[in-house]
């Protein structure tokens, strides 16, 4: 490739990044159901035009934003797993690393809980779209991993079943439970109950469920 290739690849890299960044700073103060292209386009500084030459839409965009949101939780996921030796207790880390991603960094929860919502259908291996699955699988490969080396580690059952299915129950599992806290939190106040002690209270018991050594 040549100089000038390679320079416009770069450069058009870098835009693509300033829109995407533009566009999850609207997602931060609006929501992403009241923003729209135009208001993406002018924090981008660009044209609406130019937006369209990045992204078809603005479905396309959120898959953007969606990639980063999972390749920073594999990241995150990562990061705890590896202070810990035991699978069962890389496992729980993982959990407790879920539930700080969606205090620290919310709309970046959203997004994916948009994007496992969204149902894929012929997808483009060069698109977005595409990309946000590969970084989708990433994540839930990595809790596979970390589960199979608690089986072989015997810190987990080795009844608990297949290690991608086991990973896909518990992100299910912990999913729910943070949504539960973030929108009926209201209603748990009137039991005395917050969203710290139901996440608790979630970790703990798929804890127990995986553990090679209950109680």
């Amino acid at each position: 490739m040549s100089y000038v290739a390679e320079r416009r690849l770069e450069e058009k890299e870098q835009r693509r990044n300033e829109i995407v960044d533009a566009a999850e700073a609207c997602y931060i103060a609006d929501g992403w159901d009241k923003i729209t292209m135009d208001q993406i386009a002018r924090k981008a500084r660009l044209s609406r035009a130019l937006l369209y030459v990045y992204f078809k839409d603005k479905d396309d965009l959120h898959f953007a934003i969606a990639e980063r949101a999972l390749v920073e939780l594999r990241r995150r996921f990562k990061a705890a797993m590896d202070e810990h030796e035991l699978g069962l207790d890389q496992v729980g880390a993982i959990g407790a690393a879920y539930v700080r991603f969606a205090i620290d960094v919310p709309h970046y929860f959203l997004a994916c809980s948009r994007f496992e919502a969204h149902r894929p259908e012929q997808v483009d291996p060069n698109s977005n779209e595409s990309a946000c699955l590969i970084a989708g699988d990433g994540v839930h490969s990595l809790v596979a991993e970390v589960i199979s080396r608690g089986k072989q580690d015997g810190s987990i059952s080795a009844n608990i079943g297949d290690p991608l299915l086991t990973s896909i129950v518990l992100w299910g599992f912990i999913h729910g439970i943070i949504q539960l806290g973030q929108t009926k939190a209201h209603l748990m106040a009137r039991d005395g109950l917050d969203a710290e002690s139901l996440t608790k209270q979630a970790l703990q018991l798929a804890r127990r469920a995986l553990s090679a050594r209950p109680g």
